[in-house]
């Protein structure tokens, strides 16, 4: 899987978020609302998305998450959660905090030591 930019990784997250998936397409306005930045920007990293062949989307259409994009998607989406509840239920550390942090260290961390993380974690049964 080609790795794209932080905030094209999160584009796709935010589409995870918002229930996008293979078959659930999602409107860019809401993607613009999710991520707080305007239509434009949006429009500008879902041509680059689909240019990779992570999301598909008609001429000012719905975005719709390729097979490929959901998977990266996914993984951004997971890294998140598994981080924020570490921060937050293990460390003591403010959600808000958290979730910014999480934020952060969810593009940062190599496949291979967050897959040590998800055990370490699952271990301590954080995440549902």
């Amino acid at each position: 899987m080609e790795k794209v930019s932080m905030s094209h990784e999160d584009y796709l997250e935010a589409i995870i978020m918002l229930g996008g998936s293979t078959e659930q397409s999602i409107r860019s306005v809401d993607i613009a609302n999710q991520m707080g930045v305007s239509k434009a920007s949006v429009n500008k990293a879902i041509g680059l998305l689909k240019e990779r062949g992570y999301v598909d989307q008609p001429y000012y259409g719905d975005v719709t998450l390729t097979e490929e994009g959901f998977k990266y998607g996914s993984a951004v989406y997971k890294r998140h959660l598994y981080l924020t509840a570490f921060l937050s239920k293990e460390l003591g550390i403010p959600e808000e905090v958290a979730e910014d942090e999480a934020c952060l260290m969810e593009h940062a961390i190599s496949d291979e030591s967050f897959e040590k993380w998800v055990a370490y974690i699952d271990g301590l049964g954080l995440v549902e």
